[in-house]
C-alpha cells in the first residue's frame, strides 16, 4: 500500500480542519485575533512536538505558558489544553493509526471507557470546587514528578521491550480504573494527566516498550480532550480567552504533533524525554518560586511532599512490575516436562 493511501484518513482530517479554520478566521473576520495571540502559536510549535513524541499532552506546554508566563487564570490553561489537544493530539492519533503503530489495546480500551465516565463527572462536579491556585499546583506536581522520575529512571524506561497484551482482562480493568480516576481528577482539573497515568502503568507495571506506551498515551489524551471539549461545549462553561489562543495555536499543532510522532522515530525518544523532563522540573520550580509567599512554609512543604508521594507511587508500580517480570522469567526458565515423566 502506498504512503498516500495509508495516510489518506489523516490527510482528509487536515483538509477538513484547515478549510474550517480558514472559513472561521477569514470568513468571520478573526484574523486580527489570531495575530494578537501569535505568542501562543509560537509556544505550541514546541508543545505540539512534545505532544506527539512524549506522554505529555500539548497542554503541558500551553498551560504553563498561559498561567506562568502570561499570568492567566489556571482554569483558562485547563480549558485551552482541552481545546488545543482536540486538534493536535487528534491529528497525531489519526497519524499513528494510519501508520498502524502497535498499541496497548487492552489498556487503551479500558482507559477510554473510564475517561468517558470519569471526565464529565470531574468537569461538572469536582472542577468547579477547585481554587485557581490548586489547579496550578496540581499541574506543577503532576508533571514535576514525571520529570524527576525520568531523570533517574530514563535508562531503564527506555530499555523495556514488551509490546503489551493484545487482550488482557487485567490491563483492561486497570485501564478502566486509571481512565476513570485520572480523567475525573487530573484531566478534569488541569486538562492533562490521564496520558501520564496510562503511560506510567504501561512502562512501570507492565514494562512496555516506549514505541507502544507513548502512542497509546497520545491516543488516550486525544480521546479525553474530545470528551472535555464536548462537555464544555454542551454546558457552555468555556473560560473567556480560549477561542483566541485556540485560533492561533490550532493550525500549528495540527501538523506539529504528527511531526513529533514522525521525527522521534528517527532520532530516538531518549533525548526528547530528557529535555522534556528538565522542562517539567523547571516549571515545577518556577511555580514554587512564584507562589512561595502565598503558600508559606507549610504550603511549600506540602508542595514538595506531593511530588515525593507521586514518586513513591511510581516506585510502587515499578516494584510490582519487577515482581511480575521475575515471575514470568521463572516460568519461562522452568523445564517443560513431557506428560508421564518426572523432572530430574
Amino acid at each position: 500500500m502506498s504512503l498516500l493511501k495509508r495516510l489518506a484518513a489523516w490527510l482528509v482530517f487536515l483538509g477538513l480542519f484547515y478549510t474550517a479554520w480558514l472559513l472561521l478566521v477569514f470568513g468571520g473576520g478573526m484574523w486580527s485575533v489570531v495575530v494578537d495571540h501569535w505568542p501562543m502559536a509560537l509556544s505550541m510549535a514546541i508543545g505540539s512536538y512534545a505532544a506527539g513524541s512524549t506522554p505529555m499532552g500539548g497542554g503541558t506546554v500551553g498551560f504553563p505558558v498561559l498561567v506562568l508566563l502570561f499570568d492567566m487564570p489556571a482554569s483558562l490553561g485547563r480549558d485551552f489544553s482541552f481545546a488545543v489537544q482536540s486538534i493536535g493530539m487528534v491529528s497525531a492519533s489519526i497519524f499513528i493509526l494510519c501508520r498502524r503503530q502497535p498499541l496497548a489495546w487492552s489498556m487503551l480500551r479500558g482507559a477510554m471507557l473510564g475517561a468517558v465516565l470519569g471526565t464529565p463527572l470531574g468537569i461538572l462536579f469536582l472542577s468547579p470546587l477547585i481554587p485557581e491556585l490548586w489547579i496550578k499546583l496540581a499541574f506543577a506536581v503532576i508533571w514535576g514528578s514525571f520529570g524527576v522520575l525520568h531523570l533517574y529512571r530514563l535508562q531503564e524506561i527506555t530499555s523495556h521491550s514488551e509490546l503489551g497484551a493484545g487482550a488482557s482482562a487485567r490491563e483492561f480493568r486497570l485501564g478502566l480504573l486509571a481512565g476513570f480516576c485520572a480523567g475525573g481528577m487530573a484531566a478534569a482539573i488541569t486538562g492533562v494527566g490521564i496520558d501520564m497515568v496510562v503511560y506510567a502503568l504501561l512502562v512501570l507495571l507492565f514494562r512496555v516498550d516506549l514505541k507502544v506506551a507513548i502512542p497509546t498515551s497520545v491516543i488516550i489524551m486525544a480521546f479525553t480532550s474530545l470528551v472535555g471539549v464536548a462537555v464544555k461545549s454542551l454546558t457552555g462553561t468555556w473560560q473567556p480567552g480560549v477561542l483566541g489562543n485556540w485560533l492561533a495555536a490550532a493550525p500549528v499543532v495540527a501538523l506539529g504533533a504528527p511531526l513529533g510522532v514522525f521525527v522521534v522515530g528517527l532520532i530516538g525518544r531518549k533525548p526528547t524525554l530528557l529535555v522534556v523532563a528538565i522542562l517539567c522540573i523547571g516549571q515545577y520550580l518556577w511555580t514554587g518560586y512564584t507562589e512561595r509567599d502565598t503558600l508559606g512554609f507549610t504550603g511549600m512543604m506540602v508542595f514538595i511532599g506531593a511530588v515525593l508521594v507521586c514518586l513513591l507511587g511510581f516506585e510502587w508500580l515499578r516494584s510490582r512490575g519487577n515482581v511480575g517480570s521475575t515471575a514470568t522469567d521463572d516460568v519461562s526458565r522452568s523445564p517443560v516436562v513431557p506428560l508421564g515423566r518426572s523432572a530430574v
